[in-house]
């Protein structure tokens, strides 16, 4: 392999073949929160208790947040587009096993099957964009509707799931899946052309899955023990210490190894340090922000699934707004932290409005525009963000650099939706406490009370870690803006005078 100048034609068909992977994409990402609507129904009708009902979520969530990096360098493996068509046919087989389950069992295991499917599929999607998008101005465009995908895909999965489950009924959340993941796999099959000579066949790093799938799987687990044991539960705390020590293992193995399976050079780059951090981040301030809003909506404002699914609208089209039309036209012009610090501010502008609610507070003056600056301001960080947390890696680590991408979002989405909603629970006991005597005559209002004071509460901690991502963002990434002719390979950074200079990355030849 050697780092020459290699003028290649860009793939024709590679406009289409973004259509199929960003359909792959929306999949994956609505299937995070479209059975969170549809939860109930299905406990009610297996039989799933309150204790084991939790587990219909966190069976997907372990599976996939322990795998993606196994899954990333399976892609850079086998192939991209092996694994991203491998990854889709699983998925819908999974998504089937889910929709005819008869008992718990079978919906648990299907949704395990779900998260290694997904684990496979979504680093795959990811790295396939990065290969096949490699000038700077196409590469932006591409990126722009990937990010407002990634970003808004959980509000839509919100709006199909309040459908699908009140139209029909729960099992159809799983089935949707099917139509999918068929017509990606045809499409991908059909069109996508991954570039020659991009594969890493290395031998595979065996204690490096193993290390890496159990401490990802500790972390996961133990956030989503803590929201409902506690976070001084022994077995909470046994989770995080045991993930501590099997991730500073593989740290410390991947050090070693011949062959690793998160090569170091990918992580501990400061660009894309900055953005796997900045990101996680964000993404634990925006898994609070659906799950309070959710029950705001629902609970409190007595709207229906769908009209909830419909009320959070406004932050999908500021994330495509902000993603497609901001983002997406600024990289090649202005330095990515340029971006996405102002943007993850925006957000926190839009958070700051939502510490505001109260029982009574006016879905048109409060929550829509407050909706409106979070979806434009996310929009705007994401774009960038994706491009560049893939920008600059060698054709050969594409994959695990992709899985770090989702790594950060799955584990963001676990401590946020723990944490914050621990926070909410704390502070909505503690008002309930103080307020001890409206309890004694009129208790109603009193746990609504108390549900919204605990939501504010929250949002409040959502708005602080909006700005430190912001600060990360700016402080750690430092790479100019693209080139005209960005491509994979090695990315720029601030020269010893701190001037930036431009992505200049020359083609690998192989």
């Amino acid at each position: 392999m050697s780092k020459t100048a290699d003028i290649r034609l860009p793939d024709p068909s590679r406009w289409k073949a973004l259509a199929f992977i960003a359909l792959a994409q929306l999949m994956v990402v609505l299937d995070a929160t479209i059975v969170n609507i549809a939860l109930p129904h299905a406990q009610t009708a297996l039989g799933i208790s309150d204790a084991n009902k939790q587990w219909v979520i966190t069976a997907y969530a372990l599976a996939f947040g322990g795998l993606l990096l196994f899954g990333g360098r399976i892609a850079d493996l086998w192939g991209r587009k092996r694994t991203f068509v491998v990854g889709l046919i699983g998925f819908a087989l999974a998504s089937a096993l889910g929709g005819a389950a008869q008992n718990q069992g079978m919906l648990f295991g299907s949704r395990a099957l779900q998260g290694v499917f997904g684990a496979l599929l979504a680093p795959a999607a990811l790295s396939l964009l990065a290969v096949m998008f490699t000038d700077a101005k196409e590469r932006a465009k591409a990126f722009g509707i990937y990010g407002a995908i990634a970003g808004g895909g959980g509000a839509v999965g919100l709006i199909l799931g309040g459908f699908l489950t009140q139209a029909l009924n729960w099992r159809w959340t799983f089935f949707v899946n099917i139509p999918f993941a068929i017509v990606a796999a045809a499409g991908a099959y059909f069109v996508i052309r991954e570039p020659v000579g991009s594969r890493n066949r290395s031998a595979l790093d065996i204690p490096g899955v193993v290390l890496s799938a159990l401490g990802l799987v500790s972390l996961v687990y133990g956030f989503t023990r803590a929201e409902s044991a506690g976070w001084s539960d022994a077995l909470t705390i046994g989770m995080f210490v045991a993930s501590g020590v099997l991730l500073l293992t593989f740290v410390l193995t991947e050090a070693r190894v011949k062959s690793p399976l998160l090569p170091l050079r990918v992580l501990l780059d400061r660009n894309r340090g900055g953005v796997y951090l900045s990101l996680g981040l964000a993404i634990i301030a925006m898994f609070g922000l659906f799950l309070f809003l959710t029950y705001y909506l629902q609970v409190v404002k007595g709207y229906s699934p769908i009209r909830t699914g419909f009320a959070f609208l406004p932050m999908i089209a500021g994330m495509i707004t902000g993603s497609t039309q901001i983002g997406a036209r600024l990289m090649t012009r202005v330095p990515a932290r340029k971006l996405m610090g102002p943007g993850f501010l925006t957000a926190a502008v839009g958070m700051l409005l939502l510490t505001q609610l109260e029982i009574g507070s006016s879905y048109t003056t409060l929550i829509l525009p407050a909706q409106l600056l979070l979806g434009l301001g996310m929009g705007t960080a994401f774009m960038p963000a994706m491009s560049l947390a893939t920008h600059g890696v060698e054709p050969r680590d594409s994959g695990v650099a992709s899985a770090m991408v989702n790594t950060s979002q799955q584990v963001g989405g676990a401590i946020g939706t723990a944490l914050l909603n621990t926070i909410a629970a704390s502070a909505a006991t503690a008002y309930a406490t103080s307020h001890a005597a409206l309890g004694a005559t009129d208790p109603e209002l009193l746990k609504l009370q108390s549900m919204v004071h605990g939501f504010t509460g929250a949002i409040w901690w959502a708005v602080g870690i909006l700005v430190v991502a912001s600060a990360i963002a700016v402080t750690f990434i430092n790479a100019g803006r693209p080139s005209a002719t960005a491509a994979t390979g090695t990315s720029g950074s601030s020269d010893a005078d701190g001037v930036e200079d431009e992505f200049k990355v020359p083609v690998v030849a192989h």
